[in-house]
């Protein structure tokens, strides 16, 4: 068995490797300050940086997950690696050659599983490499030709050549001292007849890296017709292979997707190579499966989702790229950058887009056109016949529910005003209303409210969705006292912020929206994010002020807090009457609403649709009617 590295070595390699920069290699790191550094943390998801790294004390530490630790602790974490293989793979990039306590040098075999496979890939990349010189390999060469990659170009992205022979490689990596079981472990050998063949023959070979560098994969081309296998095969999983956790190019991108702010997604591998032969360095693409949430986190940490980030995604115009492009809207949301698609004329991928018109187009294209929203909505109101009613209430339902999942209060009413204008509504709110309606619904459901802008400058409607909805004005319609419902949510608010003890625990569970006037919307978001009435501490007041977004809200926060309370007895009875006269009008609002689906699906609509509005409308009557009969008691 292989001995304990020799401590002063274990030292010499922290000392010699900045963390910074190794951490650099997985994430954006920026000032902090006092010679700190800070980045998204890549061990949880968080929205605003709180990973800090201490290159003057070898040191990081996340504020909000609580990992910290050293270089070394960093790599084994991040990467899964033992403490050994850890010491190895710094060593070898720092060029200090180990001691190990017990036996002199650890031998090959002995070392750690991943180090032992990431090597097997290096010697194998190589390989292929330098087979790509080779006569049988002439057809790879055209291939590469004929897509306008020379050899240089070849040699930049390491692209090589694996021979149609059965076990080649496998020999090859037998002779360098890698086990049978590490040939198969790695998925560059596959279980034959008479033992380990070699799992890509006759192919073109691009070397797939992870984020530090290192090749973990190979995506393989088949160039010849009598291989039937699929057109691109991919290296299985395996312990450092995942493929819904790995980006092709990210080793090229990563420092200019940081620099710049930019992330342009593409298809293939040789749109990959076109772009950044074309000057688009900030180019990845996915292998062999979807673009998805672990990739999303990758792309977040370097871009670190400031307010200038994008991400473009680059599909071909066919079915398959349209479908692909609706998929990544389905994780738009993750990104706080904005997101856009780009589709080449005639549909051609960047590639051929090189090819045929140079790299000045390629260049041209990736420059944000569509927002990847707008696209999503296109090609869903596409489907149907605007020219009807029904054609028309049809796309609303299918494209309402997409808008209301944009998180972004202030976007989502901008893209609902332009969905209103793809689909020819001439009333424009009647949409507007419908994606908050959906968007309200849906977070009642789900337990949660919405994510607060982080805009420095926020108005009254950008504190519920239902006021921005509501609200052609930044600071929302005048306040009418004379109005009841207003009225009511003034003196609720008042007992809120006077009395808390008075409407609790039944206020913390009315919705934001549930507020109608834009301003009082915002003092309830305040008692929200100060943790809410019930069990108000002695400084409750003191926090619902400094949870105001700016100085009109908290100035009314004030205002309410000393205004009298409209009551010769201010009492549980009633502050039970305010509650229910709140929360009344909003279920017969949304009775009102639910009323006008229903009218709008008629006898002939979808029968699972038509029932699911009618069992919603059944239970909204009933709890109506119990607020009604019952009053506080209801709530």
């Amino acid at each position: 068995m292989a001995g304990r590295i020799n401590d002063d070595d274990v030292k010499a390699v922290r000392d010699a490797v900045p963390i910074d920069a190794v951490v650099s290699e997985y994430l954006q790191l920026r000032n902090a300050g006092g010679g700190n550094l800070k980045g998204l943390c890549p061990f949880h998801d968080e929205k605003s940086p709180s990973f800090q790294v201490s290159p003057s004390k070898g040191l990081f530490h996340c504020f909000g997950c609580q990992e910290g630790g050293d270089t070394i602790a960093f790599v084994m974490k991040i990467d899964h690696l033992s403490f050994s293989e850890t010491v190895e793979r710094l060593a070898a990039k720092a060029g200090i050659t180990l001691r190990y306590e017990e036996g002199g040098y650890n031998p090959g075999h002995q070392r750690g599983e991943r180090i032992r496979l990431v090597e097997a890939h290096k010697v194998a990349a190589q390989f292929y490499v330098d087979q790509l010189d080779s006569p049988e390999a002439e057809i790879g060469r055209k291939f590469l030709a004929e897509r306008g990659f020379d050899q240089a170009a070849a040699a930049h992205f390491g692209v090589g050549y694996s021979p149609a022979g059965w076990d080649h490689l496998t020999r090859f990596l037998r002779g360098k001292g890698f086990s049978d079981k590490e040939l198969i472990l790695s998925g560059l050998s596959q279980d034959g007849r008479r033992g380990p063949i070699d799992r890509f023959r006759g192919r073109l070979m691009w070397p797939i890296k992870d984020v530090g560098g290192e090749i973990v994969g190979f995506g393989a081309r088949k160039l010849r017709d009598d291989d039937n296998g699929p057109k691109y095969l991919n290296t299985p999983e395996t312990p450092i292979y995942k493929k819904s956790q790995v980006l092709y190019g990210i080793d090229l991108a990563k420092k200019d997707i940081a620099k710049v702010s930019r992330a342009v997604v593409v298809e293939g591998y040789t749109d990959v190579m076109a772009c950044h032969l074309a000057g688009v360095t900030t180019a990845i693409a996915t292998c062999g499966t979807a673009f998805g949430g672990d990739h999303i986190k990758i792309l977040r940490r370097l871009l670190m989702d400031n307010g200038s980030a994008r991400v473009i995604f680059t599909f071909d115009g066919d079915a398959a790229g349209q479908k692909a492009a609706l998929r990544a809207f389905e994780d738009d949301q993750k990104f706080a950058a904005e997101t856009y698609i780009a589709i080449a004329p005639d549909g051609m991928d960047p590639c051929d887009l090189r090819l045929a018109k140079g790299d000045e187009a390629v260049a041209d294209l990736v420059q944000p056109r569509t927002p990847l929203f707008e696209f999503a909505l296109r090609q869903i109101v596409k489907r149907y016949d605007l020219e009807t009613p029904a054609g028309r209430a049809a796309a609303l339902d299918e494209a309402a529910p997409v808008v209301a999942r944009i998180k972004n209060i202030g976007a989502q009413h901008e893209v609902a005003v332009q969905l209103a204008g793809m689909l020819g509504i001439l009333d424009t709110q009647f949409v507007v209303k419908r994606v908050a309606q959906l968007a309200r619904w849906a977070r009642d459901r789900g337990g949660k409210g919405p994510e607060r802008q982080q805009t420095p400058q926020r108005g009254y409607d950008t504190a519920a969705p239902a006021t921005a909805a509501s609200s052609s004005s930044s600071s929302g319609p005048a306040l009418n006292l004379r109005s009841p419902a207003h009225r009511t949510e003034r003196e609720l608010l008042k007992l809120a912020l006077q009395r808390p003890e008075l409407v609790s625990p039944a206020f913390d569970a009315y919705g934001v929206d549930e507020f109608t006037a834009p301003p009082y919307a915002s003092v309830r978001q305040c008692v929200q994010d100060a943790g809410g009435a019930t069990g108000a501490p002695s400084d409750y007041l003191d926090t619902v002020r400094e949870a105001a977004p700016n100085d009109t809200v908290r100035a009314l926060v004030t205002e309410l807090a000393v205004e009298t309370i409209f009551a010769k007895t201010v009492d549980e009875a009633y502050a039970g009457d305010q509650l229910v006269t709140v929360r009344l009008r909003a279920v017969d609002r949304r009775i009102r609403e639910v009323q006008g689906t229903l009218a709008r699906l008629g006898p002939q609509g979808d029968p699972e649709r038509l029932a699911a509005v009618q069992n919603e409308l059944w239970v909204l009557t009933q709890y109506g009617q119990s607020l009604r009969n019952n009053g506080a008691a209801a709530l």
